[in-house]
């Protein structure tokens, strides 16, 4: 009777076990048993007759395990047990799955109620249709009361709750043959199923333990057993996919400086294409280079930058004794002015202004002030003038003995190269600072198409962002005071001579990386770095700007130096600067910024001892109509724009580094950040760069630009054929929009022109604003 009674226990658990599994709809379980050595397939219901039947000793009786479903089929589900006798071990997962002979197939076999998914080889016994029948109706007798006029939805609970084992891959999924649940009603349970309610997957196997698979499979089942609230849980647990970060090539892949260049040429002063400003032969890694010549040759005309220190900077003086007016040295009353001490910013803003006279009602003191009083700890700004600030004065004031040799202006439509070595950059800025460059002051001198170079507009108005930029700066210089930097810049000028014809374009797409983490110049480095421009190299870095461009030039400060000598920049041009060395770290992004710190710029150097930084300026068309973007002419001014600044005819492609890029012309400019995307794709292509592309935060972005890269790719779709797409846009969807922005997205038309695949949702022309700035101006 002990035994008897055990048996009887075993079998109420096996019953109200598979009672839930037949409960939804699963009429056909393949089990696995393992007497001894002999592997057996058999069906569920046969494991119950022998309960029955079997009255074997208590020890010998069979228990089972769940094994770990891994997929989900979609025409039946079938979960898989595996049965122990007495102390053997369960089947070896691995073993079955390397043997031929014990794999099931677990594919539909033809022919009426035929038992699905059980091979015949080897050692398996199959159970024939009619029995399996009469097992079958035999246990819905005893079980549960036949519903009638069974819904769809039965079948569509079979879909959402059990998923098959695929190790052996041979189920494909069905989809379309799964029945529309969206609208089906769930059965009722009959008065019979009050003691054989379907129990959750933790009471049914509560004695054994349960492979996570299942249970993430269980626990998607949308139960009426299970409390809704945790229903809502789980489905929210599995529903939510894993935030992804980047998508395409790993930007590992990519190429980056050093690594990837070749040889430089010998670094030389070549009259008419470059100017080099320091002994090449006495340049050394970790010495500072020196001047050349030894000597400061004076020049003052309209090709060189007119310098402080020249003997033809000069002021007018009313003289009251002959009451006459003299002209005398601007540079020698500059000298004097700055070698006394300041001992306050107001001591410091008359002495800038004493030489400076005609700008004393029109500057504007106010950051200054608030930097030196509010901002500053009493010692700190104990240092600033005693120790940074005189420190600076004697850096400006060796511009004579450092910057011998006249430096060109880069000119419109001139392709010239300045190198210069950090310490000139270094001797330039602290002129700036100061505001000691002449004729620099107002756009009505010959400098009008110049930008800015003198810091009065920093030192003016009381916003936070002035205090985040003089700090920034400020950590610039105490760095270079305290140890000279001992590398190169190089900064060149570059136009491309003639437009090309981007119809004919047979070039195929490169390598894309794109994420929505990182940054340019972080994630980046080693690449050629896009600066989006303004026309004016660095924008409002020394007035209000701070978004791509302003916080790129005050976090490398050398950069500004461009300003000096670079002049508004054509459609056709671009600016590269190569070496530039950051000093600070920063957070945030315009109104946010934050300085946060200096850093240690740990970058290789080229054999010219340039920092392996290498930054291309182009500035961007901005538009205040949204169609017009769309227009051909601008589609070939971007293009053009683009590979003037990625392209290098005399580099061999593998030697090129990746273009390191973002939402360029986009945010305040106007422009639509899926098209800038695909024309920096297609300008990098044609200049033989990969790219990696920094959406800033912007996750939708990132996936349709993979999207459409990959779409274009498979395809084989070459630039010249994406520009034929981009003119057909314009002219079937663009010249007919009657609104604002049209309704078929650029995207969704290329994709319904180039292939059947249909078009991801990329919003209706342009990504979604998010926090995340996606501009630089």
């Amino acid at each position: 009777m002990l035994v008897l009674s055990e048996r009887l226990q075993c079998l109420k658990d096996l019953l109200l076990s598979y009672t839930n599994l037949l409960k939804k709809g699963l009429t056909k379980k393949q089990v696995w048993t393992k007497p001894h050595n002999t592997s057996i397939v058999v069906s569920a219901q046969v494991v119950l007759m022998t309960a029955l039947t079997d009255f074997e000793p208590l020890a010998k009786r069979i228990r089972f395990e769940t094994s770990a479903p891994t997929s989900l089929a979609s025409s039946f589900k079938v979960p898989t047990f595996s049965f122990k006798i007495g102390d053997n071990d369960a089947v070896n997962k691995e073993r079955r799955q390397n043997n031929p002979l014990t794999r099931m197939d677990i594919r539909p076999k033809t022919g009426a109620d035929g038992l699905r998914g059980v091979k015949t080889k080897g050692n398996h016994q199959r159970i024939g249709p009619r029995q399996q029948q009469n097992l079958k109706s035999t246990l819905d007798q005893w079980l549960v009361k036949p519903r009638r006029n069974p819904s769809t939805a039965d079948g569509c609970q079979i879909q959402e709750d059990v998923e098959m084992d695929d190790d052996d891959s041979v189920l494909q999924s069905t989809s379309a043959q799964v029945p529309d649940c969206t609208k089906a009603e769930k059965p009722a349970l009959s008065d019979s199923d009050e003691e054989t309610q379907p129990m959750t997957p933790q009471h049914l196997y509560e004695d054994n333990p349960v492979s996570p698979a299942f249970m993430d499979s269980a626990e998607r089942t949308s139960s009426p057993d299970l409390p809704s609230e945790k229903q809502g849980a789980d489905k929210e647990n599995t529903s939510g996919k894993p935030h992804v970060k980047w998508l395409g090539t790993p930007i590992n892949d990519l190429n980056r400086m050093p690594e990837c260049g070749g040889p430089l040429p010998p670094l030389k002063d070549v009259p008419g294409q470059h100017t080099v400003m320091i002994r090449t032969d006495l340049l050394h890694n970790g010495k500072v280079p020196v001047p050349y010549p030894a000597r400061f040759k004076d020049t003052w005309d309209d090709i060189h930058v007119k310098m402080p220190c020249s003997s033809w900077n000069l002021f007018p003086v009313h003289d009251e004794e002959t009451q006459e007016r003299q002209n005398k040295s601007r540079w020698e009353l500059i000298k004097e002015t700055l070698n006394d001490e300041f001992t306050c910013q107001l001591e410091l803003k008359n002495a800038i202004l004493k030489y400076s006279s005609s700008q004393a009602k029109k500057w504007d003191f106010t950051a200054l002030r608030l930097y030196c009083t509010k901002v500053l700890e009493p010692d700190a700004a104990e240092h600033l003038f005693d120790s940074l600030l005189p420190d600076m004065v004697q850096l400006a004031l060796r511009a004579s003995e450092l910057c011998t040799k006249p430096i060109p202006l880069l000119k419109e439509g001139l392709d010239h190269s300045i190198t210069v070595s950090q310490e000139q950059v270094a001797c330039l800025l602290a002129n700036a600072f100061f505001c000691t460059f002449p004729r620099r002051n107002s756009r009505k001198t010959e400098y009008y198409n110049y930008p800015d170079i003198n810091f009065f507009r920093l030192f003016g108005g009381g916003s936070s962002s002035k205090i985040e930029k003089l700090k920034t700066l400020i950590c610039y210089f105490k760095s270079v005071t305290e140890q000279t930097p001992t590398g190169l810049v190089t900064f060149t000028r570059k136009s491309l001579d003639r437009p090309l014809n981007w119809k004919s374009s047979e070039a195929p797409l490169t390598n894309l990386h794109i994420t929505c983490e990182g940054t340019i110049e972080d994630d980046g480095y080693g690449m050629l770095q896009v600066d989006f421009a303004n026309q004016f190299v660095g924008g409002g870095v020394t007035s209000s700007g701070l978004v791509q461009e302003e916080i790129r030039f005050l976090i490398n400060p050398e950069l500004i130096v461009s300003r000096l000598f670079t002049e508004a920049l054509d459609h056709n041009e671009c600016l590269i600067i190569t070496g530039s060395q950051q000093y600070s770290k920063y957070t945030g992004y315009a109104q946010t910024y934050k300085w946060a710190g200096s850093h240690q710029d740990t970058t290789p150097r080229d054999g010219w001892q340039r920092r392996c930084t290498e930054i291309v300026a182009i500035d961007a068309l901005q538009f205040k109509n949204f169609l017009e973007q769309f227009r051909p002419d601008r589609l070939n001014r971007e293009l053009n724009k683009a590979y003037c600044g990625f392209a290098r005819p005399e580099e061999q492609s593998q030697n090129l580094s990746a273009v390191a890029t973002g939402n360029w012309g986009c945010g305040v400019f106007g422009g639509d950040t899926r098209l800038k995307a695909l024309l920096q794709m297609l300008a990098a292509a044609e200049a033989g760069r990969d790219v990696a592309y920094f959406t800033f935060g912007d996750s939708q972005l990132m996936t349709d630009v993979h999207k459409m890269h990959s779409f274009l790719t498979q395809r084989k779709i070459c630039v010249g054929e994406v520009y034929d797409l981009l003119e057909q846009y314009y002219s079937s969807v663009c010249k007919s929009c009657l609104g604002r922005r049209p309704e078929i997205s650029l995207f969704s038309f290329i994709f319904q022109q180039a292939g059947s695949s249909p078009a991801p949702d990329d919003s209706d022309g342009d990504s979604p604003r998010h926090p995340v700035p996606t501009d630089c101006s």
